[in-house]
């Protein structure tokens, strides 16, 4: 069977096309993965900025003021301070759980921005399981906590790990229940659905007010989470030097310290988005999906996203302050807040919450 050139040159251009048509297909599944890193990066940036001001005022102190206008510029440069510091290996530890576990820890909180809504239908994955999603991939990070302190042989080190993975499980029973009276009220486990369903009556709608002991225990429960005072016994410097990170030095150690903000910023925008009302206006009978179809598309999504940050960055000032004014508790107190006081308390949330809802059916 004799083919002719042309029809060859014909197929040659034909898998070249489709080629070339794969290639723009992964750099446009790309492009927004990477917008998405770039702007938390960006807003970690701020959050440590912050912070340091914050505790500045609140010690009547100076706060960063050398490194860029205002000292702006203070945390990208510890960034690349630490990028260049020597990266040592504990002589006797176990070097393949001591590398990838700060890695473990930063991957799993980056996972779950994929289902945070940020504006009106601008969101990376929209899932009908998207906050159980999140509950699912965040409970990962202890385990690299804990792999980082077994892996540096440090008995610091490991109880810090220890103590991680038990706070974590202690913490995480009460916020699931939290979150499943939200998806109850809001007949939905999607993140965009729960903020669509608070859009009707604007504040009024929130469920900040139909679930108050809700919002309490959550906001209590991702603090320890996210291990922040009064909560940071894996690292308490008294009592185990630096906890689970103590042999960690150089840009692995500054990865546990990229991922308690990571943690912090995630928390704070599931609170905006299960409790806060999330991208839309606090206006009653204007949800900000009917803004959309009246305004231009880009716009529309840019007022979205700066709704959202606003009330993020609004909240993140309440575990900022927390740091700087609660003492620490004892690991047998945090153990009974959660066990004994939240659990029960989210319990009976929830089924008070199930019975309001088959008694309206």
């Amino acid at each position: 069977m004799i083919i002719d050139t042309i029809e060859v040159h014909d197929i040659n251009s034909f898998s070249k096309l489709e080629s070339l048509n794969e290639v723009y297909e992964t750099i446009w599944m790309l492009i927004p993965i990477l917008i998405l890193v770039g702007g938390i990066t960006i807003s970690i940036l701020v959050i440590v900025w912050l912070e340091r001001e914050i505790a500045a005022g609140l010690q009547q102190r100076i706060g960063p003021e050398y490194a860029g206008p205002f000292g702006i510029l203070q945390a990208l440069a510890d960034g690349a301070k630490l990028l260049f510091k020597e990266n040592l290996l504990p002589s006797r530890g176990d070097t393949y759980l001591f590398t990838i576990g700060p890695a473990i820890a930063v991957i799993s909180i980056l996972l779950s921005y994929s289902v945070i809504p940020f504006s009106y239908r601008l969101v990376l994955a929209d899932l009908d399981i998207g906050v159980f999603l999140w509950i699912a991939i965040s409970s990962i990070s202890p385990i690299g906590l804990l792999m980082s302190g077994y892996g540096s042989n440090n008995k610091y080190s490991f109880l810090g790990g220890l103590r991680a993975a038990a706070q974590s499980i202690s913490y995480e029973i009460p916020l699931t229940l939290c979150v499943l009276s939200i998806s109850l009220l809001s007949n939905s486990s999607s993140t965009v659905d729960i903020v669509e369903a608070q859009s009707k009556y604007g504040l009024w709608g929130w469920n900040l007010w139909r679930q108050p002991v809700g919002f309490i225990v959550f906001l209590i429960s991702s603090l320890a989470e996210c291990e922040r005072l009064p909560f940071d016994l894996p690292e308490a410097e008294e009592e185990l030097v630096a906890g689970y990170q103590t042999e960690y030095s150089g840009i692995k150690f500054g990865l546990f310290y990229v991922a308690s903000y990571l943690n912090l910023l995630v928390s704070s925008f599931f609170v905006i988005v299960l409790y806060l009302g999330g991208w839309n206006f606090s206006i009653p009978y204007i949800p900000l999906s009917e803004l959309f179809e009246t305004a231009v598309g880009v716009f529309g999504t840019i007022i979205g996203i700066f709704i959202t940050l606003v009330k993020t960055y609004l909240f993140l000032f309440i575990p900022i302050t927390t740091r700087w004014t609660l003492p620490r508790l004892r690991m047998d107190q945090l153990l009974n807040l959660g066990w004994k006081f939240l659990l029960p308390i989210s319990l009976g949330n929830l089924l008070l919450t199930t019975s309001s809802q088959l008694l309206s059916l």
